[in-house]
């Protein structure tokens, strides 16, 4: 029996790095995560067990060790099936965009919620601030407040002029780091800037669509030339949030919690209830609007299916 790293998985086949060596291994059985349907049971970033078949240079993967964080989505339109991105991570790296194409503030909240939900520390890279106008530049300065006010890192960079490459590479260096984010927002380009040696594909934005191509299909984990890894991970159109019950949603709103002590309920669900602290830091501007409406989404969601 032999232990490994999972660094890529696609679909049925799963690259596993063993010592020095890369085996490509299929599962054996029927895994399920928490009573969850998962469209990918195992996950980049996995440890596992396997063994090697008879004659061949294929593995079977026989045991996923413990996870001590994964993140997590609802993987289609309408699905109840969830989709691991990735497991065992040290930080995440969510890479926006305010044009070509435009990142929601919704989208940015449901990453931020799943990643609070499973203890996983995540950076906001506002990405190509190389074409943006004035206008988009102050934008940029009030989102960026609204989430380092709460306690999220902010990094401005551009993958065409370097801008803020180094800082990225201080905070990756020696840790496993995972980068998410819509299709052409540059997740590509930045790990090519950060280490070149990489030189991952990289494709055009639709002028049309003003949306990206999806240029990676499978998650996969690179090790980079100043230690540590980085998971490329496929474009995301939606986020949808699963595996969480309708109480729990406030608790990973950081602001939202902390304010919801002052509420005149214990269980004040922060909607519909009178005297509620947190409606009330919302018209003071003391909780941003566009958190407090990601915040009502999510809540609604739990009893119905998420739409993206």
């Amino acid at each position: 029996m032999y232990k490994g790293l999972v660094i890529k998985t696609t679909g049925s086949w799963h690259r596993v790095k063993s010592d020095n060596e890369i085996i490509n291994c299929r599962i054996k059985g029927n895994y399920r995560l928490k009573g969850i349907k998962t469209t990918n049971p195992v996950a980049v970033g996995d440890m596992v067990d396997f063994y090697r078949e008879k004659n061949t240079d294929v593995g079977v993967i026989t045991k996923i060790h413990a996870r001590k964080n994964y993140i997590i989505r609802r993987s289609t339109k309408l699905s109840k099936e969830a989709h691991l991105l990735a497991a065992n991570i040290d930080q995440a790296f969510l890479v926006v965009t305010l044009a070509r194409p435009e990142t929601s503030l919704e989208f940015i909240d449901r990453f931020l919620v799943t990643a609070e939900a499973y203890n996983i520390n995540t950076i906001l890279i506002f990405n190509k601030l190389d074409i943006y106008n004035k206008v988009k530049v102050e934008e940029l300065k009030a989102i960026t407040k609204i989430y380092t006010d709460i306690g999220y890192p902010c990094i401005q960079t551009s993958a065409m002029d370097g801008t803020n490459i180094n800082s990225l590479i201080v905070k990756m260096k020696g840790k496993i780091n995972l980068m998410a984010g819509n299709s052409g927002v540059g997740k590509s380009a930045l790990i090519n800037c950060i280490d070149p040696g990489l030189d991952l594909k990289v494709d055009e934005i639709s002028d049309h669509y003003e949306t990206g191509k999806h240029t990676t299909t499978y998650s996969e984990m690179f090790l980079l030339k100043f230690g540590g890894y980085v998971i490329d991970t496929p474009g995301i159109k939606g986020f949808g949030i699963i595996d969480f019950e309708r109480y729990e949603v406030g608790l990973f709103f950081t602001e939202i919690f902390k304010t919801s002590r002052k509420c005149q309920f214990y269980n004040c669900t922060h909607v519909h209830e009178p005297n509620c602290a947190v409606k009330l830091a919302v018209e003071k501007g003391e909780i941003a609007l566009s958190r407090y409406r990601s915040y009502v989404s999510i809540f609604q969601d739990q009893n119905e299916k998420y739409r993206q």
